[in-house]
């Protein structure tokens, strides 16, 4: 009998990827009005794709088809760390939010990078 698969809401890294995209919406709530379709839209989108994409890539058949979702959640928190630095360049946010995000951002990575090489032997 096959091993039965933990829900994806009870994943750490689900969790922690959860938590981030509600950090980045808080963190977003005061940027300038005319970001609010330009970078805030952007870094909401990016953070809501990390979670989103690990609950995907936990919900398909197949460990090949699964990885391949965990990859976008990762290019997603790269392109997301680019964007709070251009928020704190820009005066957005301040050093305090942006280490704090970044902080959260790069334990989201490790727990990600984590559940792909997992999910990579299984391919093997």
């Amino acid at each position: 009998m096959e091993k039965e698969k933990k829900a994806y809401v009870d994943l750490e890294v689900w969790k922690e990827a959860r938590a981030l995209a509600n950090n980045i919406y808080q963190a977003t709530k005061l940027f300038p009005k005319e970001e609010i379709f330009g970078l805030v839209s952007q870094m909401r989108r990016c953070a809501v794709s990390i979670p989103s994409n690990i609950a995907e890539g936990c919900g398909r058949n197949h460990p090949k088809d699964s990885v391949q979702f965990f990859f976008i959640a990762r290019g997603s928190i790269y392109e997301l760390e680019t964007q709070l630095y251009i928020s704190f360049d820009q005066g957005y946010i301040d050093e305090i939010t942006m280490k704090s995000n970044l902080q959260q951002l790069e334990t989201t990575r490790k727990l990600l990078n984590g559940f792909i090489k997992y999910y990579q032997q299984l391919i093997k």
